[in-house]
């Protein structure tokens, strides 16, 4: 007999997923350049040349038995230091590669962490609009998903409704941004609110509560604007990275957990890092890629196509007449449905073969996501059908 609720979620894909399943089923019907596709969140940018060229060298001068080998379960040891050479370098802390454990990704690092860290009775409090799988995650570990809204306006966090989501059940809270789904930014005001809270209530309750910063849009901003490195704000911060995003590498499934330091007990952290690693099979991530990142680690793809259909789908839906708030980061933009039911709109958004995604599961409903790592000429040719979305709307119909 299998698990139920396993079962049950095997047999339910992402509300994402299943639009990019629609979307790549109509581009055989219809031809790919009559849909307009942004429900999935996959780079369309190349990786650094430098990647290229060191995988290549790489599998040319390495003995294979010693290059695709097993490395340690909590990865190589000098990868493990060149992540912690690299975040000393660029943001000034002093992380321990001792404290580092590499990963097949942002959601084994998520996985892991939250293993590692809660159980159930207790809760998680997530930032509204949120990554739906963060509910997958949270759940798996019998803890309780505490979601809270941030401002409409601009997407920073609330700080009265996140001290009154805190309580003596709370043993961490996931901080997303750059932030998917809405490309936004917390500001240094908003990590350093965020900060004050979670430090009061840890007086208060007498127990850590663990900041979990997911990072793979890092580096993905745009107009001079800075991601704040939460573990200098807060030390009861462990960072999940990936370098899916920043290296344009989705499919291959690199990252890392980093435990700060300065955390309640880190050592102890790590050790429990280690054993849901081992628990869920998340042991020795891939070793290639982990022998990339120690040479290209602080490289980034050229992001500037992505500012480019940001600044130009901004000027095509504010023309339109949608609500939009203009994104900082990554490579979504989030919008004002044109009625309540944002899964209503996205059917009428098909009708003119637009695929976009409702917002109901990111946590936050009358939106929705739109994910502009497509192509230029996508976006240019998608102006039409958005001004007749636009239109159905006119009149009340």
């Amino acid at each position: 007999m299998v698990q139920k609720d396993m079962l049950a979620l095997g047999r339910r894909r992402s509300v994402i997923r299943e639009i990019f399943e629609y979307g790549r089923k109509r581009k055989v019907e219809i031809g790919a350049e009559n849909v307009f596709d942004f429900s999935l969140g996959n780079p369309s940018i190349p990786a650094p040349p430098q990647v290229t060229e060191t995988l290549s060298r790489l599998l040319q001068n390495t003995d294979p038995a010693t290059l695709h080998a097993y490395t340690s379960a909590p990865g190589d040891p000098q990868v493990r230091q060149s992540v912690a050479n690299y975040v000393k370098d660029t943001f000034g802390f002093a992380a321990s590669p001792a404290l580092i454990y590499m990963t097949a990704g942002a959601a084994a690092s998520l996985t892991v962490t939250l293993t590692a860290l809660v159980g159930p009775g207790d809760e998680v409090v997530v930032l509204a609009p949120f990554f739906p799988e963060y509910t997958v995650f949270i759940e798996r570990t019998g803890a309780t998903v505490r979601p809270i809204l941030c401002r409409e306006e601009d997407f920073q966090v609330d700080p009265t409704a996140l001290s009154h989501a805190i309580t003596p059940n709370t043993r961490a809270i996931i901080i997303n941004s750059p932030n998917n789904p809405t490309g936004a930014v917390l500001s240094l005001e908003s990590v350093k609110a965020i900060a004050a809270i979670l430090t009061e209530k840890e007086t208060a309750f007498g127990h850590p509560i663990y900041l979990i910063s997911d990072e793979p849009y890092r580096e993905l901003t745009y107009g001079g604007v800075e991601v704040p490195y939460l573990p200098l704000y807060y030390p009861d911060t462990v960072v999940c990275y990936s370098f899916s995003k920043s290296l344009s590498l989705p499919g291959e499934r690199i990252g890392y957990i980093l435990v700060s330091p300065t955390a309640t007990d880190a050592a102890d952290v790590f050790d429990a890092v280690c054993g849901a690693g081992r628990a869920l099979g998340f042991v020795c991530a891939p070793s290639l890629f982990q022998h990339m990142v120690k040479d290209c680690i602080g490289l980034v793809a050229d992001i500037t196509a992505y500012d480019r259909n940001r600044r130009r789908l901004l000027e095509i839906l504010t023309d339109c007449g949608f609500d939009v708030v203009k994104p900082d980061g990554a490579f979504y933009l989030f919008m004002r449905s044109l009625e309540p039911d944002a899964v209503a709109f996205c059917e009428r958004a098909r009708e003119q073969e637009l695929l976009l995604v409702p917002s109901d599961d990111f946590g936050m409903p009358g939106f929705v996501r739109i994910a502009y790592c497509v192509s230029f000429e996508q976006i240019e040719r998608s102006e039409e059908a958005f001004r007749r979305l636009a239109d159905s709307y006119q009149g009340g119909h």
